[in-house]
């Protein structure tokens, strides 16, 4: 089902993007994990070549250092795994700004819809990376005002992060506009409801930029 088709009647799209695959794989190829699967590689192919010229031709002494090299390698399959999959996890996710919310839409294999009110937002600020600045583009990132007295309060803090978009400038200033109007509505209803909204459940007006 198509992102648009799984908001509410009534709902009025005000922005729609994706993910810019580009600056995804040059973030998962240029990540932490780099640097310890790079060493770990060279690592393992130097015991490899040392095995190599003293393996005897036994079937299966070989096939028991193949297998054990193998699974030995599993950090630099995983970083690999990473790359791989960065240009199709971009491909697949989009996002959709409504008047009333924030969806979001990602998953290969298995697809996942979030969607997080405005109502439910207490900050929004820009993010660019190393990548985002050579490429023209950044994130959105948001904030939730619900918190917790558990360890794990950031779990409870989970906003919606709108990434690696070019047009993100325009987005925060739509976002921040209407969570400040809707999350203001919501809580001071009497003193600083505009005039043309009669109500939460009205669409809000707000000015052009």
């Amino acid at each position: 089902m198509k992102l648009r088709e799984q908001i509410s009647t009534g709902e009025r799209v005000l922005w729609e993007g994706k993910k810019d695959t580009k600056v995804s794989v040059f973030e998962a190829i240029f990540n932490p994990l780099m640097p310890f699967a790079l060493i770990w590689f060279i690592f393992d192919m130097g015991f490899i070549a040392v095995f190599s010229q003293e393996i005897p031709t036994d079937g299966a002494f070989l096939g028991s250092m193949i297998g054990f090299f193998a699974l030995h390698l599993m950090p630099v399959w995983i970083y690999l795994f990473g790359v791989f999959t960065a240009g199709l996890k971009a491909k697949h996710t989009e996002y959709l700004v409504t008047d009333r919310a924030i969806y979001i839409q990602s998953g290969i294999f298995t697809t996942v819809t979030e969607m997080k009110p405005f109502t439910d937002l207490a900050h929004v600020s820009v993010r660019q990376g190393v990548f985002d600045k050579l490429c023209g583009t950044g994130d959105v990132i948001s904030v939730c005002n619900h918190t917790s007295t558990s360890a794990d309060s950031s779990s409870h803090r989970h906003g919606m992060n709108i990434e690696n978009i070019p047009d993100y400038e325009y987005v925060f200033k739509l976002v921040k506009d209407y969570q400040e109007a809707i999350y203001s509505d919501t809580m001071y209803p009497n003193d600083l409801r505009p005039r043309e909204n009669h109500g939460y459940n009205t669409t809000y007006i707000r000015k052009d930029f």
